[in-house]
């Protein structure tokens, strides 16, 4: 570029323009993001999809805002010096590196968002931090999305020709009158900052927010295309802090939903080994004998093994993940805890005493353990372990054996469930071991010598779901061979659902449709399918209560055996609530509801009952209240535990 003498760039005139055309980049970013994941999105129609694009520019305007910060504040001040040739020089480079990162960070979601179904937020850089591989997933990201790589470096190119812009400007003289009226016009500048990163200039206009996208949308799902991913990283950098509320006096809030759970006087406590088998991406839409229903009762699945068993075991026809990601699984499922607004294990809560599984059961003689095959560091699965009170940690380090190691993420299942096996031959009975599965993750990928022997199915990921599958035949083929088998409770569950291909899973509900599953080989009356409403941080109050255990103890979730049906299951997916009781749906904002379901009788969401059922709405409103009570008071006072 050529840069021109002082006295010829009128930096406002040049703020204005630029500014314009990267919003038009990302309404184009935003088209390019739907168009990549229209899939995902079934039920957008043409009229739905241009209000997104308008409530987008909201959130456009305070993620350029704030990526241009610098860049702004240098074209904006009121000196004679921004005029110069390198003053310029710097302010370009400034302006292409800062807004090339935010237009990676939206590319990057177009691949990435089909795995998390959400938008990347903040918590992105403390997930990944202690990855020992971290160059190594770079570079198969890249290798894998090539074609997205190639669309990047053209839209550097484009970032660059706005870069170049230049404005003539010939001011008659730099005199007082020039530096008080650019005074006025900084000052302008800032106002219109301020106004647009707050998202008005009202005193009541409170800063925006993920879940302000739901002004725009039918249901959560869609406010990923109304958002932007530098505004969901930036805006949740800053962890979460909740805040206390007092919908109920506490003698109300213990009849609506008690969260101390008091020991059955009657039962005897049978110290059965436990074993959790968490199994990544483990969607229910996967599982054959839990969509029976399907296709006219021909559809099969891509899981034999798992069909099997469900037949011997215990298992419900409704069941959910509390949350969107592996690294909600762990608390939900260990703890009884589910992640709202952000990963538990990241959030400023993080540090409260809790309570688990594993710790509860380790105080009463059992030896503990937990099994994953990646690196010990991954996840922050090891850390977090140590706090859930495990005793033994068995990852990649303690297998000990590249050899099997599937290149990217760790230790292939089926060796390494074998390995988990016999170390569980060493553990003192009873014990308590829990497991997280990893080959069918991305990339999708089966051992070289079982290549075309599992289906592949309209999904990537169906693949290695079988595979995973066949591990998990290989261990329970293993394990029954061994003395502590007949003396343990297996629960086997998923950590999340994955994107979908069935209509009747690519609904706000079912998007998180997982399989929950009880097998005790030695207890006939452990068997059938309930049609009980069931999630993830059920599954601690179920076991402990299925062993008797004689203490009180905390928990969010609720007993899956109970003959009570007065429970109700939640999850937050992108600051908005997803409702779950009886045979209804809620989507809330925190605030108030935004649709209302009969997942009964509307399986597919089709028609919302929001302004039809209103005492219905208020009727689940008010058990979501109770929620919110015991979950933020209770994380803002670290009041985790039982008395």
């Amino acid at each position: 570029m050529k840069y021109r003498s002082y006295n010829l760039v009128n930096t406002f005139w040049l703020l204005t323009i630029q500014f314009l055309l990267l919003l038009l980049l990302y309404a184009l970013l935003r088209i390019g993001f739907y168009v990549y994941n229209s899939s995902l999105f079934p039920n957008v129609a043409t009229n739905d999809f241009l209000l997104m694009l308008w409530g987008g520019i909201k959130f456009d305007v305070v993620a350029l805002l704030y990526l241009n910060m610098l860049y702004i504040l240098m074209q904006a001040i009121p000196f004679t010096f921004k005029y110069a040739r390198r003053y310029q020089r710097i302010a370009h480079w400034i302006f292409i590196v800062t807004n090339s990162f935010g237009v990676a960070l939206n590319v990057i979601d177009y691949a990435y968002y089909p795995f998390t179904l959400k938008r990347t937020t903040g918590t992105v850089f403390r997930q990944f931090a202690n990855e020992e591989n971290l160059s190594k997933l770079a570079f198969d990201f890249v290798w894998g999305y090539w074609w997205l790589v190639l669309f990047f470096i053209a839209l550097v190119f484009v970032v660059r020709a706005i870069a170049r812009i230049v404005i003539i400007y010939r001011p008659r003289k730099l005199s007082f009158p020039f530096y008080i009226a650019h005074t006025g016009l900084f000052l302008f500048v800032a106002f219109l900052f301020i106004g647009g990163v707050r998202g008005g200039w009202a005193h009541s206009t409170r800063p925006i927010t993920l879940s302000n996208a739901g002004d725009y949308v039918h249901n959560p799902e869609e406010m990923n295309i109304v958002l932007n991913t530098p505004f969901s990283i930036l805006k949740t950098l800053k962890a979460v802090q909740f805040k206390e509320v007092h919908f109920y006096t506490e003698e109300e809030l213990q009849n609506v939903y008690p969260v101390i759970h008091q020991p059955n006087d009657t039962a005897d406590f049978k110290k059965m080994n436990v074993v959790v088998l968490i199994l990544e991406s483990f969607a229910k839409e996967h599982i054959g004998a839990l969509n029976k229903d399907i296709q006219g009762g021909s559809y099969k699945g891509y899981t034999p093994f798992l069909d099997s068993l469900i037949g011997e075991s215990y298992t419900f026809s409704r069941s959910f993940a509390n949350g969107r990601k592996s690294i909600d699984a762990l608390p939900s499922v260990i703890t009884g805890i589910p992640s709202i607004g952000e990963p538990f294990v990241l959030s400023i809560y993080s540090g409260n005493k809790t309570t688990s599984m594993a710790k509860l059961l380790g105080n009463e003689g059992y030896e503990t353990a937990f099994f994953h095959g990646a690196p010990n560091g991954s996840m922050g699965f090891s850390a977090y372990m140590q706090l859930a009170g495990i005793q033994h940690y068995f990852g990649k380090n303690e297998y000990n054996n590249d050899k099997d190691f599937d290149g990217i993420w760790g230790i292939w299942d089926e060796p390494f469930m074998q390995f988990m096996a016999k170390e569980l031959n060493n553990l003192q009975q009873p014990f308590f071991a829990g497991f997280f599965s990893l080959s069918s993750h991305h990339p999708f990928k089966v051992p070289v010598q079982y290549e075309g022997k599992f289906p592949k199915g309209p999904l990537p990921v169906q693949e290695p779901v079988g595979y995973t599958d066949y591990a998990l035949r290989q261990f329970f083929k293993t394990a029954s061979q061994m003395p502590w088998f007949d003396n343990t409770l297996f629960v086997i569950c998923a950590d999340h659902a994955t994107v979908s291909h069935l209509p009747e899973y690519k609904t706000s509900a079912n998007s998180v449709a997982i399989p929950i599953i009880f097998y005790q080989p030695s207890d006939d009356n452990l068997q059938g399918v309930s049609d009980k409403l069931v999630q993830q941080i059920d599954i601690m109050p179920t076991v402990l209560n299925y062993l008797g255990y004689n203490k009180p103890y905390f928990s969010f979730g609720f007993d899956a055996f109970s003959s009570d049906r007065n429970n109700f299951l939640v999850n937050n997916i992108s600051g908005t609530y997803c409702f779950f009781q009886d045979d209804y749906f809620m989507t809330h904002d925190g605030e108030q509801p935004l649709s209302l379901f009969n997942l009964r009788k509307d399986r597919l969401e089709q028609h919302d009952l929001l302004s039809m059922k209103p005492q219905v709405a208020d009727s689940l409103e008010r058990s979501l209240k109770a929620f919110i009570q015991q979950y933020n008071n209770r994380m803002i006072h670290n009041d985790l535990t039982a008395p």
